[in-house]
């Protein structure tokens, strides 16, 4: 419209071909964008940042991570920016051949599957696992030394959110406070592609490593100890409650995995008496 104006088109003449009304096209002239369109705009950046961090999430989990950011909106109006952008859930998409659609590594392979460590905090390993109880399921972040085996960290949550990694990495950070330049060897999940625990990572002077797609010898190590807690634990009976389990669960760790359950590798020592043997300093933690 300007630029026909510039070129000697007077504006009304314009508006008349194009059937426009003069006051609407003056109005936003003036303001080009709207007060509703920013608002949209807000909302969506809200969403995306949720969306990034997590994208299992559907647009129902979205409006309430929103909110926390400061963005409140119904779930229709959530749907309809989803929809709109092709924000979907992870879980809503076509599956590949192996069920599986993992993000592009955040981190380049540094263990190569050589899950050996000559002393304590050298490899960390860290994966999630999840189980059923008539409240819902309940998932498990846990953190494992390769050098005794030990779970040095972990966190229970009834959300697999980014900050389920993030709070079981303060925690492992929280037992063992000499673990600068740790390796911490994770697989593709996006708990562990998401900006905050990378941020976590590198807050705590820790080293990324993820493996590759489709590799199941690259996480055995740690789903052997999974192996063990569903066995030991998750299907011995039928959980009412996720507080129930929460609590069974710790139990076993701390008390059997910890202290009672030999391990073969170890020279039939448990994880602790492992590191109070080969590293004393490991004892204080």
């Amino acid at each position: 419209m300007s630029e026909l104006a510039a070129g000697g088109v007077p504006v009304a003449v314009s508006l008349r071909v194009l059937k426009l009304s003069r006051q609407p096209y003056y109005r936003w002239l003036k303001h080009q964008v709207t007060e509703s369109e920013l608002v949209q705009a807000y909302r969506a950046h809200a969403l995306v940042d949720a969306h990034r961090d997590d994208p299992e999430y559907g647009y129902r989990f979205l409006v309430s991570e929103a909110a926390e950011a400061g963005e409140v909106m119904c779930e229709r109006t959530a749907w309809k920016i989803c929809r709109d952008n092709q924000w979907w859930s992870a879980f809503g998409k076509k599956r590949g051949k192996n069920g599986k659609r993992p993000g592009p590594p955040v981190h380049d392979d540094l263990v190569k599957r050589d899950f050996t460590a000559d002393d304590v905090n050298e490899l960390w390993l860290t994966d999630i696992t999840e189980h059923w109880t008539d409240e819902g399921k309940l998932y498990l972040c846990a953190i494992k030394d390769v050098f005794s085996g030990r779970i040095v960290g972990y966190s229970i949550s009834d959300r697999m959110k980014a900050r389920l990694a993030v709070n079981a990495l303060d925690n492992a950070i929280s037992r063992r406070r000499d673990a600068v330049g740790c390796i911490v060897r994770s697989d593709r999940g996006s708990q562990f592609r998401s900006r905050k625990f990378v941020h976590a990572l590198n807050r705590h002077h820790l080293i990324g490593s993820m493996g590759k797609v489709g590799a199941a010898g690259d996480n055995a190590a740690m789903e052997s100890f999974f192996a063990l807690l569903q066995k030991n634990v998750l299907d011995r009976k039928r959980w009412r409650t996720r507080e129930a389990l929460r609590i069974a669960i710790i139990t076993w760790i701390e008390r059997t995995y910890h202290r009672r359950r030999r391990q073969a590798r170890l020279g039939r020592l448990t994880p602790i008496e492992h590191e109070t043997i080969m590293n004393p300093v490991a004892l204080a933690a």
